[in-house]
């Protein structure tokens, strides 16, 4: 008989902390070799890191979706996740953001 450990560090994930729907998001990132995958959490983002995949939040996404006119400003928006979803942005990444959309602090 022949013992085998599997080193994946997909196996790993629930040791971690991560929450269900993370973890899956990031097996099936991995599974469909993709380049990136959408999470905001910290412990996500380290955990997809880990395994090479190349985590991008919801201000990444807005700020992408400036850059190709598909919004005009990203200001309301940021707002809104803020204000009404209780999403945590601080200051300085919410100017951060603003900087880099080219929109006034």
């Amino acid at each position: 008989m022949k013992v085998v450990s599997n080193t994946s560090p997909l196996t790993n994930l629930a040791a971690i902390g991560q929450f269900r729907g993370e973890s899956e998001s990031i097996v099936l990132a991995s599974e469909l070799d993709a380049d990136m995958i959408l999470l905001d959490e910290k412990a996500g983002r380290n955990a997809a890191m880990r395994i090479k995949l190349k985590p991008v939040g919801v201000i990444g996404v807005l700020l992408e979706a400036k850059q190709k006119c598909l919004v005009d400003i990203i200001r309301p928006h940021l707002d809104s996740l803020r204000e009404v979803a209780g999403f945590r942005i601080s200051d300085s990444l919410y100017f951060h953001a603003l900087t880099l959309a080219n929109e006034k602090i």
